[in-house]
């Protein structure tokens, strides 16, 4: 009998591409198919097409693309600039979208793990971007992984082929990625 392939969502970027913030979450996608799953990433060029998240209003079609690959989707992975230490209006708006599995038999993320990553020009902004970002994870019901990854685009950088020029911030977005995915691989708790 042949196991599916995890399928992990990336959702993060800037409207600025490439951003720092989607090369962070392009070396965690990559980690986390380098461990056997399907990835797909929403950066920040699809994520400025969406519209302002509006309860009842007809879904445009980018919108059911992202909430279908959101359902069908064992882990996410989310990474968003720190902007004023917070989570970017960007990244806030698309998950607001995800207000639209509230009535599935799997409502929002419930039990699914979710990677952590926050990007800044500085540390302060990005301790209170993973702080909202966990907290915006509690509150869909994830299972935010143990190590988040941090970013200071200050100190680290990202190179033309998208490879952060600081070892240790490859190592730490590459756990993000593992940790999703080593999370499906655990027995069920009773």
């Amino acid at each position: 009998m042949t196991q599916r392939r995890p399928f992990i969502v990336g959702i993060g970027g800037t409207t600025v591409t490439p951003s720092s913030t989607e090369r962070a979450l392009e070396i965690a996608l990559r980690a986390a198919a380098e461990r056997g799953a399907d990835v797909q990433a929403f950066g920040g060029a699809f994520l400025s097409r969406l519209p302002l998240y509006a309860q009842k209003a007809e879904r445009t079609a980018e919108e059911r693309a992202f909430i279908d690959a959101v359902r069908r989707a064992d882990g996410v992975i989310i990474a968003s600039p720190g902007y004023h230490g917070s989570v970017s209006g960007l990244i806030k708006n698309a998950l607001d979208l995800l207000e639209e599995t509230a009535a599935d038999p799997r409502v929002y993320l419930t039990g699914m793990p979710v990677g952590v990553i926050a990007t800044a020009y500085g540390w302060q902004a990005t301790g209170g971007t993973i702080a909202a970002l966990r907290g915006i994870v509690h509150a869909l019901r994830g299972w935010p992984t143990p190590l988040a990854a941090a970013v200071n685009s200050a100190v680290s950088r990202f190179a033309d082929d998208g490879v952060c020029t600081d070892p240790a911030v490859m190592a730490q977005l590459g756990l993000v990625g593992q940790q999703v995915v080593d999370f499906l691989k655990r027995p069920a708790l009773a």
